[in-house]
């Protein structure tokens, strides 16, 4: 070999050195680059959309038990069965969306719940209201998983607990809005107009989600294999840490969907006696739920994951006791605290979940979302069947066990990271 072929050869090396050891610049997308807002401003939409349609009938309960001469525990069902079917079919439409991409599955998603929540109305007797609503749930599962794996995928990861939290944030605005919106329209004109108006706002909601989303960058689609799907899944379930974010999430919507199944028929009855429309405004606590979600990842960065976890606990529990009071001023800031605990939560148990799974993002986040909207469902069924047999105090009892649940698995965490550190320091 030549001095010349020796120094070329000499400087080729070095370059591959220097080429193996440069870190390779991230593409996903950080805040304030472009297509961020875009992105973040379309999946806070679909948050409205989805929680706006799936909890349209809640604030409700009183007047659609009145309509078909029902109890609250039947009229639940309105809620249940949406929330039901979403955590039925939140993994099979996770495995579509690996297949055929988030935002296909997502646009999907959201076509057939708006169509199906302008039929809701229309439906002649609680059976067929309960079917139509079970429907509507099961679409909405696409949206979800889907949302969180999309995240995952296409920003950064500094960014992405602020992300989710955004997403977290139009579930609330969703959630709030679509009550209050009902509440006052329902007391004009009867609840049936009321969910038709939710249902015109998701379908402006959805074809702006559509036009505004950009389109994936690092999306790979992957296999619909039941074996492969199956294997995922175990995996998933057999993580310890993804087995307490789910219960976790569980436990927080449990405690949620069994005090807002319940609270209208607490605040129409006596000693409150308020009317419909008043009724429906109680639920502009959400904003506190918008703002306590978007900084969650503000409070995971001073207090770590389970101290914000423990924080969001605490608050919840706090707020239940407090709603406990037989005055209309302290039964709200019960509700105000019960949201920020609850909409904390959930924005850092999700957010963890997505950090967590190193592959099958969207089966470990439909898990998640499974477990989550079982919790809804058995909040919502449980919440309503004590607050008929206990009153008030019932509905408190079952989500303050629910809260102690949560602080048990945290300390669990906790106990579990403490073990793990002593080995890999000895």
């Amino acid at each position: 070999m030549t001095p010349a072929d020796t120094g070329a050869s000499t400087t080729v090396g070095a370059a591959a050195s220097v080429s193996a050891s440069a870190p390779v610049p991230d593409s996903r997308t950080a805040p304030g680059g472009p297509g961020y807002r875009r992105m973040s401003f379309a999946l806070f939409l679909a948050g409205v959309a989805t929680f706006a349609l799936l909890y349209s009938t809640q604030a409700l309960l009183p007047l659609v038990s009145d309509d078909f001469a029902v109890t609250a525990g039947d009229a639940s069902w309105t809620v249940a069965a949406a929330t039901g079917g979403l955590a039925v079919f939140v993994l099979p439409m996770s495995a579509l969306s690996e297949r055929f991409g988030r935002r296909t599955v997502m646009t999907a998603s959201l076509a057939v719940a708006v169509t199906v929540g302008l039929l809701v109305p229309f439906a002649p007797s609680l059976p067929a209201l309960v079917a139509l609503r079970a429907v509507q749930g099961a679409a909405l599962a696409g949206l979800p998983a889907s949302a969180t794996a999309y995240l995952a995928e296409e920003v950064t990861p500094r960014a992405l607990v602020t992300a989710i939290g955004l997403f977290v944030a139009g579930n609330s605005v969703g959630g709030m809005s679509g009550r209050v919106i009902t509440g006052w329209v329902a007391q004009e004109w009867g609840w049936r107009v009321a969910v038709g108006v939710i249902g015109v706002v998701a379908v402006a909601c959805a074809v702006a989600f559509r036009l505004l989303l950009p389109a994936p960058k690092h999306f790979k689609a992957g296999s619909l294999r039941p074996r492969v799907l199956a294997r995922t899944v175990r995996d998933h379930l057999a993580d310890p840490l993804l087995r307490r974010l789910y219960a976790i999430g569980a436990l927080f919507m449990t405690v949620f969907g069994g005090v807002y199944t319940v609270i209208g028929y607490r605040l129409t009855e006596a000693p409150f006696s308020l009317p419909q429309g008043v009724v429906g405004s109680i639920f502009l606590v959400y904003l506190v739920g918008t703002v306590s979600a978007s900084t969650a990842g503000r409070l995971v960065g001073r207090l770590g994951r389970r101290g914000a976890l423990y924080l969001a606990g605490g608050t919840t529990a706090a707020g239940l006791l407090l709603s406990l009071a037989p005055t209309l001023p302290l039964v709200l800031l019960g509700l105000v605290l019960i949201t920020a605990g609850f909409f904390a939560g959930h924005a850092v148990a999700s957010s963890a979940v997505s950090k967590t799974a190193t592959r099958g993002c969207a089966q470990a986040s439909a898990l998640y979302q499974s477990a989550y909207y079982i919790g809804s469902s058995a909040g919502s069924t449980v919440g309503a069947v004590a607050f008929h047999s206990a009153g008030w105090a019932g509905t408190v009892g079952v989500g303050v066990l629910a809260v102690l649940g949560v602080v048990a698995l945290t300390v669990a965490g906790t106990l579990a990271a403490r073990t793990g550190r002593r080995p890999a320091a000895a």
